[in-house]
């Protein structure tokens, strides 16, 4: 499997401006600029993106680790952030709620680091990730 993204700048760094598309068009030219990335513009920037990408394969990794142990989730929600300092990403840091019936708390954490540890998008990452844990009823 191979997926695309194409990204288009004009101008300097802080009035230029770009925009980003994928292949499959969910990004069809959508902007990002200076103000996207370091204020608040309207549009996106890379760290979203990754936060996204980090939130997405978490979540469906901890649901088919779920599956394998016999455990149907009723909704997992992962809300991901990633923390840009010094010019650098430093860390993802991971908050899950879940609601899987039958699970108990320590089995549910159990499970959750694994898929922390193990997704691709996590292995992809050098930097720190954490994870915050809320299991609901």
């Amino acid at each position: 499997m191979r997926r695309k993204a194409t990204a288009l700048w004009h101008g300097n760094l802080k009035e230029g401006k770009g925009n980003l598309t994928t292949d499959s068009s969910v990004l069809d030219h959508t902007q990002y600029s200076f103000s996207t990335r370091f204020e608040n513009g309207i549009g996106t920037n890379p760290e979203e993106l990754l936060a996204a990408a980090h939130a997405g394969c978490f979540t469906m990794q901890l649901s088919a680790y779920l599956t394998e142990k016999g455990f149907i989730p009723e909704e997992l929600k992962t809300a991901a952030t990633i923390v840009f300092e010094n010019g650098a990403i430093v860390r993802s840091e991971l908050e899950l709620t879940g609601r899987v019936p039958g699970i108990a708390e320590s089995e549910f954490q159990e499970i959750a680091h694994k898929a922390k540890e193990n997704c691709p998008v996590s292995k992809a990452f050098s930097f720190e990730k954490t994870l915050q844990i809320n299991l609901t009823s």
